[in-house]
């Protein structure tokens, strides 16, 4: 296997890196990452590629462009310059690279339909790249594409089986799509590798709930919340004791989340159930009304 960097000196893209810290992480991480693992990491190119092509000073040129024009957030001209680097070197096994960050870009510039094509045409370059795969999968999620989305999660957490976020994904959209067996194998690799992990304990209590194991969900509930006290959690493990008729517990993780957040209907609406199982039946109706009201 033949490896190929992504620039000839890595100081140089450190320096690439650095300056995309402050930009936005939502589209521009995959980038990074792409560009890391290109300079460190052997490269699915083929096999007839030369060891280390001598690349074109025009083709280092676009791509330093690009580079810039990314950090800047002017994707218009990001697209630009690698749409120009690919035309001045159609051949080269470093478009691969080229192609998923263009994907990247076109999606900033929510042109989805074209985002997809060039992350198409980088998985075709490089079938076994996790980074071109995981791209493709936000973008298809983006899209509403969530099945086509969840095969490539799933392709991803078989190519590299500690990839958390891979099967994170593959757990939760497995399961609303309702495998549910899928969903609990995903769950049972997580706590293997990071049982710690808030994602695996997401999952766990996402599925263990949405099958109704309320007793089990409770315990990875407590743990998310240790590190993420967000009113939805609190909600979510609030359900878990209505479900079990543990009311008190219940009316606690409650009265927690509407501290958080008065604003969280969802509370309102288990208060309301809470309430109606005391027999406080004024007390629910006023809770569901104001629930209604929160949505408008």
């Amino acid at each position: 296997m033949r490896t190929y960097s992504l620039c000839p000196d890595a100081n140089l893209l450190y320096h690439r890196i650095s300056k995309l810290k402050d930009a936005d992480m939502n589209k521009n991480l995959s980038y990074i990452a792409f560009a890391i693992t290109a300079l460190l990491s052997p490269s699915p190119a083929r096999a007839d590629a030369p060891n280390t092509p001598d690349l074109p000073q025009e083709y280092i040129e676009l791509m330093g462009k690009a580079d810039i024009a990314i950090a800047d957030k002017n994707w218009d001209e990001a697209e630009q310059y690698l749409l120009q680097a690919l035309s001045s070197n159609p051949d080269n096994p470093l478009n691969v690279l080229i192609l998923s960050n263009l994907g990247i870009v076109q999606y900033n510039l929510g042109r989805d339909s074209l985002a997809l094509n060039s992350l198409n045409k980088a998985h075709y370059l490089a079938p076994r790249s996790v980074t071109v795969l995981s791209n493709r999968a936000d973008i298809l999620l983006a899209m509403g594409r969530d099945s086509i989305a969840n095969i490539d999660y799933a392709a991803i957490s078989s190519l590299d089986s500690s990839n958390i976020e891979a099967r994170y994904m593959n757990a939760m959209l497995s399961l609303r799509q309702g495998d549910t067996l899928t969903s609990r194998q995903q769950c049972q690799a997580m706590i293997d590798i990071a049982a710690d992990s808030i994602q695996t304990n997401i999952a766990n209590a996402s599925y263990l709930s949405a099958t109704e194991q309320w007793e089990k969900a409770i315990p990875f509930y407590t743990k998310i919340l240790a590190k993420d006290s967000s009113s939805h959690f609190y909600g979510a493990r609030a359900v878990c004791y209505l479900m079990l008729g543990r009311l008190n517990d219940a009316s606690a993780d409650i009265t927690t989340g509407l501290e958080q957040n008065p604003t969280d209907n969802e509370l309102y609406l288990y208060r309301a159930y809470l309430n109606k199982m005391r027999y406080m039946h004024d007390d629910a109706l006023d809770d569901l009304r104001r629930a209604l009201n929160q949505k408008h």
